[in-house]
């Protein structure tokens, strides 16, 4: 079977991408998803907000992924559910579905596999291996998509936006939420998230506060909690534990390909372009920066789509992906991405650079290459979120000059 493009993931980048590739003439687009429906992860959240940056409306996730389902399929994209990639190996892959074995020779493969939460397991959280334990797509998908019904007590761990989303699904479940906790001095979502759920539902985020034990046999009883500034250790009776937040990128796939991978973001190293280390292979969405909105994974795949465009048309040489240029990140900032600069200068999507950052307020950032001072930028810095680092710099960087390195002034 041969495709002009490959695109794994039917998530907001790669249908977004899809779509944009059919528009600009691509061939032959093939989009595989190993869950059993397109969409992504928009189609178990039933609450609103989707849309808003690409498509400029206000929508719930299953309203909004079935409306890149339904264009991507009216753009001519062959979308198949249930099929997984087992083998990548440059524009040759393996597809494993209910049709059983099949392998395709594609010209450009697009990686948009997401991130996913670390279980508690990843997390290393001590205690008993009780039932009522989960990640907030579990939840989500248990109860959206399954329509199972939680009712007793919940705690969710993490206060960040999908947080926020977990209380409102454990509420639409029956479940009463006693309280956000969050091992940060505060809440990393919008004021505005914080402010309803404090009014709405008189719901507590329980700060600089650690989960050290589970306690259970069949069923949770409680949980542990340690009170980090002050080593207080007290138990909160409950039912169910949602653990939400710090994400993994789905990288699996990168890896097998052999693409080098960034230590920042965890996930594969790309230029402006989305381009990874390997030639014809590009990754876009939260595979390339876990944890943003659904709207700005989408226009992540928006952006790829033009570079594969002209990645079919003209081709990516080797010796392009060896001159590529890193970025470097020094602390309080933990990664950006793009994390690498490539030939032709093309700004990253949405015209700026995406950073994550420990420590919150306001600084000024320096742009360096070598002794030249590239640029110099005040930006907030936001705990636990995103901020954004303007791509002006980017004709002053010298493809010899060495790596780019930004750090806080």
């Amino acid at each position: 079977m041969n495709a002009d493009v490959l695109v794994v993931g039917a998530g907001p980048a790669g249908l977004a991408a899809a779509i944009e590739l059919r528009r600009l003439g691509a061939g032959q687009v093939l989009v595989v998803d190993r869950e059993r429906a397109p969409g992504g992860v928009p189609r178990h959240c039933a609450h609103t907000g989707y849309g808003v940056r690409d498509l400029h409306r206000v929508l719930t996730g299953p309203a909004y992924a079935g409306r890149y389902v339904a264009a991507a399929r009216e753009a001519g994209v062959d979308v198949q559910a249930g099929t997984t990639v087992t083998a990548l190996d440059g524009p040759r892959a393996t597809l494993t579905g209910q049709d059983g074995i099949r392998h395709v020779a594609a010209r450009a493969v697009l990686l948009a596999t997401g991130c996913r939460e670390r279980p508690r397991t990843a997390r290393l959280v001590a205690g008993d291996r009780p039932a009522g334990v989960m990640t907030t797509g579990e939840l989500q998908q248990r109860v959206y998509l399954a329509g199972q019904r939680l009712g007793g007590r919940a705690l969710v761990v993490g206060a960040e936006h999908v947080s926020f989303s977990a209380m409102l699904t454990l509420a639409h479940a029956g479940a009463r939420v006693l309280a956000l906790v969050t091992d940060q001095p505060s809440h990393q979502s919008y004021s505005a998230f914080r402010a309803a759920a404090a009014l709405r539902w008189r719901l507590p985020v329980w700060t600089s506060t650690a989960v050290g034990r589970i306690i259970g046999r069949d069923r949770i009883a409680a949980v542990e909690l340690r009170d980090l500034v002050t080593g207080h250790v007290r138990q909160v009776d409950c039912e169910t534990v949602v653990f939400s937040g710090d994400w993994i990128p789905d990288h699996e796939l990168a890896r097998l390909a052999g693409a080098s991978m960034d230590p920042g973001t965890r996930g594969p190293a790309v230029d402006n372009a989305l381009l990874t280390s390997v030639p014809g292979l590009f990754a876009a969405g939260n595979l390339v920066h876990a944890g943003e909105p659904a709207d700005i994974a989408a226009l992540s795949g928006r952006h790829v789509a033009k570079h594969i465009a002209a990645h079919l048309r003209d081709g990516t040489p080797d010796a392009a992906v060896g001159e590529r240029v890193p970025i470097l990140v020094t602390a309080p900032l933990a990664w950006i991405a793009p994390n690498a600069i490539g030939t032709d200068r093309a700004r990253p999507p949405r015209g700026h650079f995406l950073f994550r950052c420990e420590a919150g307020g306001r600084a000024e950032l320096l742009v360096r290459q070598g002794d030249r001072v590239l640029g110099r930028y005040t930006a907030r810095l936001p705990r636990g979120g995103s901020g954004r680092l303007p791509a002006g710099w980017l004709a002053r960087v010298s493809p010899s000059g060495g790596p780019v390195k930004i750090a806080r002034n």
